[in-house]
């Protein structure tokens, strides 16, 4: 199976600027685990998480003043929506993180989870007898 079958195309887009609450909330929102961060300033995309956010909060800083820029992961493994799953789940495993963006002629596609692979790795959800 290939990361096109598995990732969503539902691709949450934000600006470096917004705040790590305004982040939170369209991600919450969206039911997503991370975003895309658009910063054509810094050159490009990267991708802020769930627990970019979390860190965050956990050093005590604010979260409605503290910008997206500043907890974005700009050195970004990109997945190609022909990868297999293995290739993604290994990129992931190596690079301990758990989200890839998915480029398409340079542009970003999709995201690929762990959950996304799991999903399509384990049957569908089987009655467990009692």
């Amino acid at each position: 199976m290939l990361v096109r079958d598995a990732m969503s195309t539902v691709v949450l887009t934000i600006g470096p600027n917004h705040t790590l609450r305004q982040a939170a909330a369209l991600m919450s929102a969206r039911r997503v685990g991370a975003a895309v961060v658009h910063d054509p300033d810094a050159g490009g995309i990267g991708i802020l998480t769930e627990r970019d956010i979390l860190n965050s909060v956990g050093r005590g800083q604010d979260p409605d003043t503290e910008r997206a820029h500043a907890h974005t992961t700009t050195d970004v493994v990109f997945a190609a929506p022909v990868w297999t799953l293995e290739e993604a789940a290994r990129a992931m495993t190596h690079g301990g993180f758990r989200h890839l963006i998915v480029l398409d002629h340079d542009e970003p596609a999709g995201i690929v989870s762990v959950r996304d692979i799991i999903r399509c790795w384990v049957p569908a959800r089987q009655q467990v007898p009692a």
